[in-house]
């Protein structure tokens, strides 16, 4: 056994202690509102394909006509820039209604590479308690300070902000929380910023496509313009790869400070094109964002009828269960039912919070939602 085996080991069996090991559970096919997982065909409620565009025969045909790469081939700044690249960045933002975007190759990279470009130290960075991985690692990462305020409380970032005056300041939020669903005070953090001459970053990764006019997101939705929006094409636009959008001067800054996009290979124009294809088909098919709505109604009162606290605020439906072992248990006995529905433990959330999370697409019949439903009372 190597030394390194012997960490894993270690490790692992500390993991297994808490029902903590995780696996990959490969599709046989496509995602979709029905998958196929060892044989056995399954309802998904478990993925962040909102509107169904991953896999739509439409998207897949119409990116097949206008794909002439497949690599950038290089980084951007080197020769990796292609004009794909560039046609995507400026419908993003038109879409947002911002001045310049600039894409990355996820969403991780995105708000670590904005943060990092923003502040560092000497400055400070108030991050709410439920962010993403991606933004927390991101105010690390900047090796500014980092002040976490209470989930979605508006008074306790107040006083932090008060207690740190003197330094660049940027509060960082998600506008809707990816493992529960809610919504952030988007009006009270951009007037806490206003007033306390600070800047603010909203992840838009789970409204984007989602809520909003057109599904141009939260911001837009509530007249809220951050000084940084960060997008991601993973989610309802069913592809991969994100942006930063802004300022035609924070897009300068982030190109040439943000190390995850220096140093990385350019999106691959597959992605773009499906990208602006996808973008295409939201502008374009207000159905589909009708169907969503309509099913983030049903399943919000049929989880309320069953005794839930669920809101039609977003696609995602969090059922918590506190215990490890009985969120796994609840997803068991629901995969025995047909259903894909995963149980999520720590680390992703905190602790005594292990949950079933819920999300609904636009592809979901309402027959699918009863079944999930009448499975879960």
């Amino acid at each position: 056994m190597t030394v390194v085996d012997r960490w894993a080991a270690e490790s692992l069996a500390a993991l297994e202690a808490q029902s903590l090991v995780r696996t990959l559970e490969t599709l046989d096919g496509p995602v979709g509102a029905q998958v196929q997982v060892d044989g056995a065909s399954l309802l998904n409620f478990s993925g962040n394909d909102y509107l169904g565009l991953a896999a739509d025969p439409l998207v897949l045909t119409r990116v097949r006509e206008r794909l002439t790469a497949i690599g950038a081939g290089s980084s951007r700044l080197v020769v990796g820039t292609q004009a794909v690249h560039a046609e995507l960045e400026q419908a993003l933002a038109a879409f947002e209604q911002v001045e310049a975007t600039l894409l990355f190759s996820s969403g991780w990279a995105a708000n670590v590479g904005a943060i990092t470009a923003l502040v560092g130290p000497g400055d400070v960075v108030f991050s709410d308690e439920l962010n993403h991985a991606s933004l927390i690692d991101g105010c690390r990462l900047s090796r500014a300070q980092v002040q976490v305020y209470r989930h979605r409380d508006g008074r306790h970032l107040e006083s932090l902000l008060s207690q740190h005056r003197g330094a660049r300041r940027l509060i960082v939020t998600d506008s809707i929380f990816s493992m529960d669903g809610d919504r952030a005070p988007l009006v009270e953090l951009a007037r806490l910023a206003h007033v306390h001459d600070a800047a603010l970053l909203v992840d838009e990764a789970h409204a984007t496509g989602v809520v909003g006019p057109g599904g141009a997101g939260l911001c837009t939705e509530l007249k809220v313009s951050p000084d940084v929006r960060v997008g991601t094409l993973s989610k309802a636009l069913g592809g991969q790869g994100a942006w930063v959008g802004g300022s035609a001067a924070l897009r300068s800054l982030v190109l040439n400070r943000a190390r995850s996009f220096v140093f990385s290979t350019g999106l691959s124009p597959v992605l773009c094109v499906a990208g602006l294809v996808a973008l295409e088909v939201l502008r374009g098919d207000g159905a589909r964002r009708e169907a969503l709505h309509r099913n983030m109604d049903t399943l919000a009162r049929g989880l309320s009828t069953l005794g839930f606290d669920a809101r039609p605020g977003s696609a995602i439906f969090p059922v918590v269960l506190h215990d490890v072992a009985l969120a796994l248990d609840a997803a068991s006995k629901l995969r025995e039912r047909g259903l894909l529905v995963k149980a999520i433990r720590p680390p992703t959330v905190p602790e005594g919070t292990s949950r079933l999370r819920l999300s609904v697409t636009a592809t979901h019949t309402p027959e699918q939602i009863v079944t999930l439903l009448t499975a879960l009372e």
